[in-house]
């Protein structure tokens, strides 16, 4: 469907809804110079453009006059593959999984290398903008297991708001939900979207991840979807499962029940090893070039 000739769109806005590239991306793209309008190179944001008048390229390419077919794709991203379109490093990414697609998607956000669960990816620069933008709300659900014993006193304290550069986040719940002899199962839930908010969570209170997963993305979730698998949504069913639709939006209840760590006894030996914030277990962080990268 063409683009009506009547309406003006800001420049970002119009590169995202081509398809090209998400509307975070386009902005670095206008600032950095790569962006011309009717030739001639462009470097301010909102910028109003006529699609029916204007042509617009980015890095000598011409973004399409044409909105494109909107894709959105909800996937199960395995662990050891990386959030990118390409790799320098020859390592898998999720793009791997999608040859049989012409269209030029994207992923939704980032799961670092070591972490799985679910990723969203759309050629919709404009829907990925509300997903991720901290504006929007959007609760975001995960599976975090870390070295070490979790009581009491250490789910205060990952509950309580932490500042980082960039804002405040407060967890708006954090859970224990499984404690293994050795290892606890945490249940992260979180609206701001900040950059690798859950790692820094936990490093903030001293605690060493040993595994990460997204479980759900408000009323998404990746319950009945394999690692490495993947199925298609139309918008309806994204704007509903997303709470952009009021009334009919069901958020995502983990089954899963709560373990009250101010019991004593549990799993064998549970109590017997190191609170999991011990400096002992830093030497678990699995950290630099080709290990883990800190990312969301």
């Amino acid at each position: 469907m063409a683009i009506s000739s009547t309406k003006t769109l800001r420049l970002q806005k119009y590169i995202a809804d081509s398809g090209f590239t998400s509307r975070r991306k386009a902005e670095s793209l206008i600032a950095a110079g790569k962006v011309k309008l009717n030739g001639k190179t462009v470097t301010r944001m909102g910028l109003k453009v006529d699609p029916a008048v204007d042509v617009i390229s980015v890095d000598g390419k011409i973004v399409h006059r044409d909105y494109v077919d909107k894709l959105y794709i909800l996937f199960h991203k395995p662990r050891a593959v990386v959030t990118t379109l390409s790799d320098p490093e020859g390592r898998k990414t999720v793009m791997d999984f999608f040859p049989m697609i012409k269209e030029r998607i994207y992923p939704v956000g980032r799961l670092d290398y070591h972490s799985e669960g679910l990723l969203l990816l759309t050629n919709d620069g404009e829907m990925a903008h509300r997903v991720m933008h901290p504006s929007f709300e959007i609760i975001k659900v995960y599976e975090v297991k870390v070295f070490g014993a979790v009581g009491p006193h250490l789910l205060k304290n990952l509950k309580r708001e932490r500042l980082f550069p960039e804002g405040p986040v407060r967890p708006r719940s954090v859970r224990v939900i499984r404690q293994l002899p050795g290892k606890t199962w945490l249940e992260f839930r979180l609206s701001e979207g900040r950059n690798r908010e859950i790692r820094r969570l936990c490093e903030s209170a001293g605690l060493t991840i040993d595994k990460l997963k997204r479980v759900a993305v408000g009323g998404l979730c990746i319950q009945s979807i394999a690692p490495g698998e993947f199925c298609f949504l139309s918008r309806g069913e994204l704007e509903k499962k997303l709470g952009m639709r009021g009334k009919e939006f069901e958020p995502f209840v983990s089954q899963k029940r709560t373990i009250d760590v101010r019991r004593k006894g549990g799993p064998k030996g549970v109590y017997e090893v190191r609170a999991a914030d011990d400096p002992y277990f830093l030497q678990y962080r699995k950290q630099g070039p080709g290990k883990l990268s800190y990312q969301r």
